[in-house]
């Protein structure tokens, strides 16, 4: 009989073969503190280089020597296999090789103090002397999904103060100190992560269309028009794709408005490097890969039940069943740029963001409850105004009037629009003139 000791069948698991790396080490700059740092010198004076928006490039911010990014030359940006990489992970976890980014401290090798990167915070500046520093082994780490691509800061500083500087100034039902004082806080350009998911989607589904028609009823005075609907029964199928549907890989932020400032001028993003990070903060991960997928099936079902509604058509659409299967699906690891800016107003803290690509702003705002009390009784008033026209032409024609009943399940034309009031003890996502986040990769045409 064979012995446990025999069973050759499972290796010993300080014997199993080494995983193939998910990541490459970084290969350019200089490593510092035994290899918990990295930095970025100029060849001319020695001192930290710092990505240059305007020149695309690393600059020293005293001698002004300029130096290329490094990018290899067979570097490119390739879609992942969605569930080759979820095994891969499987691997790691059973072998307890995954890796966390924790906490570490780091000395700065300008002026010797220490800098505390703690849970995703990759990539910062020294407390002491400003030095741009940068956590080694986080984004080009062996045991976690490694970065493919980053979007380079397009839009500087001083643009992004004068974008938020309008933003304000357009903020209707803000009080008026608000307007006058202005978002008074500091901007920090920050590379947030995500995950970008294409899939392929198989779709059916059974509803009923439902087509208005008008019937006059009664005689006389009680002569009327009522609006009735006609359902008849629609199925069908489909297939769609989706391409880079966009999910923010890091938590603790507002979804909502961070959501609001695509798109993202994807077509300007590079393959990763370090050096794109020198002089900005960066974080890594930490929405696992399937939790990022099941967000991004959410606004993939959003968009499927919107063309479902489009293709059953008439006035009114009621969906009995709805079913789609995902297939082909493929990731990215991208980092995008977005700046950052905390203020507060009357001691409580408001957020605003800035899409660094495009210059899309988003942001939390106080409101004026006199305005919007105001407003409100300016809609009451032109309500009033108009019932009174109406009542005194009814009056003065004999009861001649038609009247129109929508009977239940219809809908009604709305004649006033009230103002959206602020949600969430006053504060707000707002979003301008539109009703909804964007999301141009969700559409049925593609957009640029």
């Amino acid at each position: 009989m064979d012995s446990p000791e025999d069973d050759t069948d499972t290796p010993p698991r300080s014997h199993r073969p080494e995983l193939s790396s998910l990541g490459r080490q970084g290969t350019t700059g200089e490593l510092t503190d035994n290899g918990r740092a990295r930095v970025f010198p100029c060849e001319a004076c020695g001192a930290d280089l710092e990505y240059s928006i305007g020149d695309k490039a690393l600059k020293c911010p005293y001698c002004g020597h300029v130096k290329q990014l490094a990018i290899a030359e067979d570097a490119t940006i390739e879609e992942q296999d969605y569930e080759a990489m979820l095994e891969r992970l499987r691997e790691l976890r059973d072998r307890g090789e995954e890796e966390e980014p924790g906490q570490s401290e780091v000395r700065c090798r300008g002026c010797g103090g220490n800098i505390v990167f703690v849970g995703t915070l990759t990539s910062s500046e020294c407390p002491y002397c400003g030095a741009p520093i940068q956590r080694e082994h986080v984004h080009t780490a062996t045991k976690r999904i490694p970065v493919q691509a980053v979007l380079p800061f397009l839009v500087d500083h001083n643009r992004a103060a004068a974008l938020l500087k309008e933003w304000v100034a357009s903020r209707w039902f803000a009080p008026n100190e608000f307007l006058k004082r202005g978002a008074e806080g500091v901007f920090n350009g920050v590379y947030l992560p995500y995950w970008t998911f294409d899939s392929v989607t198989f779709t059916a589904f059974q509803g009923e269309r439902g087509d208005n028609y008008t019937v006059t009823v009664g005689s006389g005075k009680d002569q009327r028009t009522e609006v009735r609907t006609r359902w008849s029964p629609v199925g069908g199928r489909f297939q769609r794709f989706f391409d880079d549907v966009f999910v923010v890989a890091t938590k603790g932020l507002p979804r909502d408005l961070i959501q609001a400032l695509e798109p993202w001028r994807m077509e300007q993003s590079i393959p990763f490097t370090q050096e794109a990070l020198a002089g900005f903060f960066a974080r890594t991960y930490d929405v696992p890969l399937d939790d990022g997928f099941e967000q991004a099936k959410l606004r993939i079902d959003a968009a499927l039940e919107q063309e479902v509604r489009q293709r059953i058509g008439g006035d009114q659409q009621r969906i009995h069943d709805l079913r789609s299967r995902y297939d082909a699906i493929t990731f990215k690891h991208i980092l995008l740029p977005v700046w950052m800016l905390v203020y507060r107003f009357h001691d409580k803290p408001y957020q605003v963001f800035v899409n660094a690509s495009t210059g899309e702003v988003q942001g939390e705002r106080p409101y004026s409850a006199v305005k919007i009390v105001f407003a409100i009784l300016v809609v009451l008033a032109i309500i009033g105004v108009v019932f009174a026209l109406q009542s005194g032409s009814r009056g003065g024609g004999g009861g001649g009037g038609t009247r129109v009943r929508f009977q239940t399940g219809s809908t009604a034309p709305a004649s006033v629009v009230v103002p959206e009031l602020p949600a969430q003890h006053g504060v707000a996502a707002d979003r301008g003139d539109r009703s909804g986040a964007r999301l141009s990769t969700l559409t049925p045409a593609r957009q640029g």
